[in-house]
């Protein structure tokens, strides 16, 4: 007797694995349970369960094969699991088991029935489910996708043991999605694709089967080319032998059905077994199968005469060794050639040897063939009374196939009418996301989206952006629904006037962008003006509007290096040319790199006051002659991109103040006048302080490299609380916060689900959401400078840490956050130290591990701002025993926030990061 094997024999392609399935297959059952009798031996001495976890693949393939045994062995006492009876009289006229009800097997007492019998069925069936549910799990824990797939297709088999046709297709379908990629020849791939083969095949697949089974030959074949030696060539001889069975019964399929492309396939099957023969060893068992199929391909073809002792020999061979399934298939090909070749009473009894032997061992397949042949076999010797019963099996059989291919159907309607449902949800959810539901447009995610897109690919496309004149009198002469009807005919004009490829989006507002790939900045101008014509020349009287409707334009081209942020405020800037030199115009910014330039050592200062700057590439309209632009400042003249261009004036000198290395200087006059809002600007400047301290200064033409202008500092996002205040009141202080303050995010902190929902409402592309943070942030959100981290000690601290990288983030600034780094889980730290010192600060947060924020300032010249959470233990004192022990910590280089400010860390640890960024 060989020696016991191991569990990890029983993972395919292992030795064992085939010995215990071709054991199953034959339903030699005794022999499959003393071969997982011996490893359990084996595990035993290793010290029980613990030698194979259960999450390991020796685990998952024992479990797998024991529970196969088990409803085997339930289906050989009659038991079908769910369904009809396998034999009449059966202990299943009781009842039926059913091998995945929840909870305890599902029994029927209407008829009286053994107790002993149903007692023990039902806990075979309890410790069936429990090892496919372990065995399952333990697959689904792989990494290694041939191995999940192998595992499904057998799962599969049980299932169609089981008499569940739909799980077995769900499991199947599963399987072929792993087993479809491209995958290296290799003896467990063969495995797996033979093994989705056979299932398929008794899902009545039979194009699948042939498919999955020829990629599994294929693959066997280029592993024989490549290897030499008997074990290569076996497994080639196997797939082969695989492939030629399932080709000899498709093509009897089409032999019945009058089809002359049987021939083909017969052909191919004996092709098949002739080189299988001449590969497999002389003792391998599946030498017994080639030779069936052989006898098979050779009766399709009409070679009766060398067919018939080959199918003898068989049937003499497979009785000795008791392979039931393999004397099945052998009797079957026997009777069939004993017929077709003229001696119907010879075949009379082998067709009925092998339709005994098919229902005995399950084999439905083979079943159907010998019950055709059987009434073929009467039906021409007009022996009706011994065709009918055979005809009356084979009718009842084929109406068990319609109720399964309805049964099948149904429950694939039901996934595809699910599919669809979802791909419905779907589709409704991104209209949601990307469209404007009042014009029907894509939306300013959309459009943010799709220029990212552009640009990452190298294209250079060229941006407008659309805004519509004196809105607000459209408003106020035809009301609201007026208002919205012109934005949804102006939406519609600039669709007509568009090519297929341009995109057209609704901005926020009256305003509007198009997005025209590989399009020049002149090019677009003209497409530009010719829809600012039709807009102007359109009837509005139908819309019940009297006031004239125009739009104003402008337009840039990205440039090498251009990210969406400096394209769009290229076409913003000169669009508010386009409104200060009257409106109804197209402006255009071309032949310029929109980035800053470095300043030029030694610039000379400016000479006249009243001068106004030109920048070539730049479609200027008529504003040098507006009278009422005396006195303002020509930065302000070129607000938007060519604010860039222009020498900034010299401003009062003031003394340092120690604060300002750390908080920033207070803005100057210009950089406030910067940072006002957008919009409509008064044409008359506001009276200049008396008395005046310095000059106006003077501007002179730009003639070499662009000057740069000092950005005014950010003052930082409004931050409004959510906690205790109704969803009606945050919305009105966001509102009251955005009219003070337009060039700058609100921010809402501590807020219900309710009131996020309800700020993206209302503001739609405006607003950016972070759910664990529970904030929100509503405006424009700075470009970022500069990098924090934020580390988080803990699960229980994650909302402050959320808290502090999202209001970082909206500040202005990049973040990267790691989670969950207490304790001994600090080593990931210690191993990547980039997390610790690729950052420009640090916002570490912890409760019960507040000793985390002195560790890593040790490890680091990063400031480090600590801030500690109320989640800790009881004795914690909600939050101050995390105080006291970041307050009492001799590490140098931290400052410590109050408990659970998240919002004030994030907005200190930005502030220090855009600063450093600058330098």
């Amino acid at each position: 007797m060989p020696a016991p094997a191991g569990p990890a024999s029983l993972v395919p392609p292992a030795r064992l694995h085939r010995q215990v399935s071709d054991a199953l297959v034959t339903w030699q059952l005794d022999a499959a349970e003393a071969l997982l009798r011996r490893v359990d031996g084996v595990q035993s001495a290793a010290g029980g369960r613990a030698g194979a976890p259960l999450s390991s693949l020796a685990r998952a393939w024992a479990d797998t094969l024991r529970a196969e045994l088990l409803v085997r062995r339930l289906r050989l006492a009659g038991w079908s699991l769910v369904g009809e009876p396998l034999v009449e009289g059966g202990p299943e006229q009781a009842g039926s088991l059913d091998l995945h009800h929840d909870g305890e097997p599902a029994v029927s007492d209407e008829a009286p029935v053994d107790r002993a019998d149903r007692s023990q069925a039902a806990a075979q069936v309890t410790e069936a489910i429990a090892l496919v549910r372990a065995a399952r799990a333990a697959f689904d824990a792989q990494d290694d996708d041939v191995h999940r797939a192998a595992g499904l297709a057998r799962h599969a088999r049980i299932q169609l043991l089981s008499r569940r046709v739909d799980q077995a297709m769900d499991e199947a379908v599963e399987s072929a999605s792993l087993l479809d990629a491209p995958l290296p020849a290799s003896p467990l791939a063969v495995h797996a694709l033979s093994s989705l083969a056979a299932v398929l095949a008794d899902l009545e697949l039979m194009p699948l089967a042939l498919q999955y089974q020829r990629r599994a030959a294929e693959a066997a074949a280029e592993l024989a080319a490549g290897e030499a030696g008997p074990g290569p060539a076996a497994l080639a001889g196997e797939a082969a032998t695989r492939l030629a069975a399932l080709c000899a019964e498709v093509g009897e399929g089409l032999l019945d059905d009058g089809d002359p492309d049987a021939g083909g396939y017969f052909a191919e099957a004996r092709d098949l077994a002739v080189r299988a023969l001449a590969q497999l060893p002389a003792d391998d068992p599946v030498l017994l199968d080639a030779q069936a199929v052989h006898g098979w391909a050779l009766v399709g073809l009409g070679e009766h005469d060398a067919a018939v002792p080959l199918l003898r020999g068989v049937v003499g061979t497979a009785t000795s060794v008791r392979d039931g399934a393999l004397l099945a298939s052998a009797e079957l090909g026997l009777g069939r050639a004993l017929r077709r070749s003229g001696d119907p009473r010879a075949a009379d009894d082998h067709l009925a040897t092998a339709l005994t032997l098919a229902t005995e061992h399950g084999l439905p397949r083979l079943r159907w063939a010998a019950l055709r042949e059987l009434c073929t076999l009467h039906a021409e010797l007009d022996d009706a009374a011994r065709a009918l019963p055979y005809l009356q099996a084979y009718l009842a059989d084929e109406l068990d196939r319609v109720d399964e291919r309805r049964t099948r159907w149904v429950g694939l309607f039901g996934r595809r009418k699910s599919l669809l449902e979802n791909e419905r949800a779907a589709l409704q959810l991104r209209r949601q996301v990307y469209e404007d539901p009042l014009t029907h447009l894509p939306n300013r995610r959309f459009a943010e989206t799709r220029l990212d897109g552009l640009l990452s690919t190298g294209s250079a496309p060229a941006l407008a952006v659309v805004d519509v004149d004196h809105f607000k009198s459209i408003n106020d002469a035809a009301g609201h629904p007026g208002g919205d009807a012109v934005l949804r005919a102006i939406g519609q004009l600039l669709v007509d006037g568009c090519r297929d490829t341009d995109e057209v989006c609704r901005w926020a507002g009256d305003e509007f962008v198009i997005l025209l790939p590989d399009t020049t900045a002149e090019q677009a101008e003209r497409a530009l003006e010719r829809i600012r014509r039709s807009i102007s020349a359109h009837d509005w009287s139908a819309l019940g509007v009297d006031v004239p409707v125009t739009i104003s334009v402008g337009i840039a081209s990205a440039a090498r290096g251009d990210d969406r942020r400096t394209l769009f405020a290229a076409a913003d800037g000169v669009l508010y040319d386009a409104k200060r030199a009257g409106r109804d115009r197209v402006v255009r910014l071309s032949a310029v790199t929109q980035t800053r330039a470095e300043e030029p050592a030694g610039q000379v200062a400016p000479e006249a006051a009243a001068a106004v700057s030109r920048v070539e590439g730049v479609t200027s309209s008529p504003r040098d002659a507006d009278p009422d632009r005396g006195g303002v400042d020509p930065a302000d003249d070129a607000d938007g991109f060519a604010a860039l261009l222009v020498e900034p004036p010299v401003e009062p000198t003031r003394a340092r103040d120690p604060l300002d290395e750390l908080f920033g200087a207070p803005p100057a006059d210009g950089a406030r006048r910067a940072e006002e809002p957008r919009g409509e600007r008064p044409r008359t400047p506001e009276p200049a302080p008396e008395p005046a301290a310095v000059a106006s200064p003077q501007v002179t033409p730009v003639t070499g490299t662009p000057v740069t202008r000092e950005p005014a500092l950010p003052t930082g996002p409004d931050v409004i609380w959510a906690t205790g205040r109704s969803t009606d009141q945050v919305l009105g202080l966001v509102r009251e916060a955005r009219r003070e303050h337009p060039d700058h995010p609100a921010v809402v902190v501590r807020a219900s689900a309710e009131t996020l929902v309800a700020l993206a409402s209302e503001h739609d592309a405006y607003t950016t959401i972070d759910a664990a943070a529970m904030a929100a942030a509503v405006g424009p959100v700075p470009e970022a400078l500069g990098r924090v981290g934020v580390l988080c000690a803990s699960s229980g601290d994650t909302p402050i840490a959320a808290e502090a990288a999202f209001v970082a983030r909206v500040t202005g600034t990049g973040v990267v956050r790691v989670d969950d780094v207490g304790g001994n889980r600090i080593r990931p730290l210690l191993a990547d130290r980039s997390l610790l010192t690729d950052v420009d600060c640090l916002v570490v947060v912890a409760g019960l591990d507040a000793a985390l924020a002195s560790v890593v300032s040790g490890l680091t010249e990063v400031p480090v701002v600590a801030v500690p959470t109320s989640a800790a233990s009881a004795g914690s004192f909600g939050g101050f025993g995390a105080l006291l022990t970041m307050l009492n910590s001799a590490a140098p280089g931290v400052v410590v926030s109050n408990i659970d400010n998240g919002w004030s860390a994030g907005v200190f640890a930005a502030r220090i990061a855009r600063r450093t960024a600058r330098r």
